[in-house]
């Protein structure tokens, strides 16, 4: 979803509404329903396949159960970027108090 076209019953001006805010670019799917089926996996526990039969059954909205899969892994690594923190790594030679020569 990218644009939004509209016509003013008005003046009879014809204009496009971006939706940048609503959706993704290029996305078939609005942020609302990406959020909701990232939640029902993520917090409520729900396989895929029972996430997407919940998002059809409540919202009228069929998402394929690998896209939601895509977006919970999306979401896992969004967090793991931004929670990560580097630590000093020690090594395998000086974790194992192994020599440095093979």
């Amino acid at each position: 979803m990218t644009y939004s076209k509209h016509r003013c019953d008005h003046c009879h001006h014809r204009f496009c509404a971006d939706l940048s805010d609503v959706a993704p670019a290029g996305s078939h799917y609005t942020h609302h329903v990406i959020s909701v089926a990232v939640s029902l996996v993520v917090e409520d526990g729900l396989p895929y396949r029972t996430a997407s039969w919940h998002l059809w059954r409540d919202h009228r909205v069929f998402v394929p159960y690998a896209t939601i899969q895509n977006w919970v892994e999306a979401a896992g690594e969004k967090s793991r970027r931004a929670g990560r923190v580097r630590t000093p790594g020690l090594g395998t030679v000086r974790l194992f108090r192994l020599s440095g020569g093979g």
